[in-house]
């Protein structure tokens, strides 16, 4: 199908507009109120031990979250691939159950389940508790980030194909030999994707968090609650802004750390 040079400027521009509307004048009013003040203000709110402690909780989850989903996500994405066994076509919709499933669900369900009330809340009577703590972020956030690190190493396991694995076997090589060998070599482009995607989506979850978080600063407050805090509860909107703006930072840092991965995956 060919288009008119005037037709293709028409969905150019709508295109264009659709954007501007859409992403850049929101993002330009947070960095409008951001700045409003002076890039020392900005600094000076980020750097308040509530910020502080909001962006530390932040990358904990984060490190907690990337190896856990790791672990899981190459366990799955070879199940799925290699194996095959009753149950694969359950397996792989509860892959993207969180795709489906509002973050809002997920933190009912695990207020259901961990909660003083709740079938396994008997445990906050040993001293762990998992609800409005650490645990329960921790275990929201691995909920609505599973799905990443498998579904971008299932398609490259499935380029590569069983050649290679096989000759490995047949020359003398364990399971465990041939993964680190042959398996993760083969995957890391796709693993690397995953963990990027996992990174960004950690950092930005709210809706899940929220309900499992008992939203104190200094103790179970992320950024994204910190934002939340600020501009609801303290009707301070600079503040939200430049916590917004915080974590839109690291957002675009995590941006291009894939951008610039695609880019020397391209030149091997």
């Amino acid at each position: 199908m060919r288009t008119s040079r005037a037709s293709r400027w028409t969905l150019r521009s709508v295109a264009l507009a659709y954007l501007f509307v859409l992403l850049l004048v929101p993002i330009g009013v947070i960095l409008y109120r951001t700045f409003e003040n002076g890039v020392m203000a900005f600094v000076e709110s980020i750097s308040t031990p509530a910020a502080i402690s909001a962006l530390n909780l932040s990358l904990l989850i984060v490190a907690i979250v990337v190896p856990v989903n790791v672990v899981f996500g190459i366990v799955v994405a070879l199940a799925l691939v290699r194996g095959r066994f009753p149950g694969r076509g359950l397996l792989q919709a509860v892959v993207d159950l969180p795709f489906a499933v509002s973050p809002i669900v997920v933190g009912v369900a695990l207020i259901m389940l961990w909660g003083a009330n709740g079938w396994f809340g008997a445990i906050e009577s040993l001293g762990f508790k998992v609800i409005f703590g650490l645990p329960g972020m921790v275990l929201a956030t691995v909920f609505v980030t599973l799905p990443f690190v498998v579904r971008e190493v299932e398609p490259v396991l499935r380029e590569i194909g069983e050649e290679q694995e096989q000759a490995a076997a047949t020359l003398g090589a364990n399971n465990w030999q041939t993964f680190w060998r042959i398996t993760l070599p083969a995957i890391r482009w796709g693993l690397t994707y995953g963990i990027v995607l996992t990174v960004a989506r950690a950092l930005g979850e709210f809706g899940a968090v929220i309900m499992v978080s008992s939203g104190f600063p200094g103790v179970s407050q992320t950024l994204t609650l910190l934002v939340h805090a600020r501009y609801i509860d303290d009707h301070n909107t600079f503040g939200a802004s430049r916590a917004a703006t915080l974590l839109m930072a690291i957002a675009v840092i995590v941006l291009l750390l894939m951008t610039l991965l695609d880019r020397k995956r391209s030149t091997e």
